[in-house]
């Protein structure tokens, strides 16, 4: 089923991600996992990851997730996210993130995204809720 899902997301248009660097390596219904290659043009000007950058690959996974999830006929937006900032990745290293389930309900979806250093140190958690929206027409 994993592969499913994952090629399935990988024939998304995901023009963000894409410009990002985003790799997805995992996608199931539960978990949502990739991997971010650290480059100095998603640094700040210390040569760490800049927290709009983590911010942004969370976003994506919880998204993705969220997708995942949904009906036919239904769509998704983020309403609301929070972040802790743990530790710095720096350049040259990826980060490595993986999204999970809190609550998957009718009208909203609680996703939380742990994003790791390669050295397997915990750089950022990320909360964030999803909206489900029906499609019009």
């Amino acid at each position: 089923m994993t592969d499913d899902h994952l090629e399935r997301l990988r024939g998304v248009a995901m023009p963000f991600a894409d410009y990002l660097g985003i790799v997805l390596t995992e996608a199931t219904t539960e978990v949502v996992r990739a991997e971010l290659e650290v480059r100095p043009e998603l640094c700040n000007r210390n040569g760490i990851m800049h927290g709009g950058a983590l911010m942004s690959l969370a976003d994506n996974l919880g998204g993705l997730a969220t997708g995942l999830n949904l009906a036919e006929g239904f769509y998704t937006t983020t309403i609301e996210s929070k972040t802790n900032f743990i530790s710095a990745i720096p350049a040259g290293q990826k980060a490595l993130a993986e999204c999970r389930a809190i609550h998957r309900g009718r009208t909203t979806m609680v996703w939380q995204t742990t994003v790791r250093r390669e050295d397997g140190k915990t750089a950022a958690v990320v909360s964030q809720t999803q909206l489900v929206l029906a499609k019009k027409g």
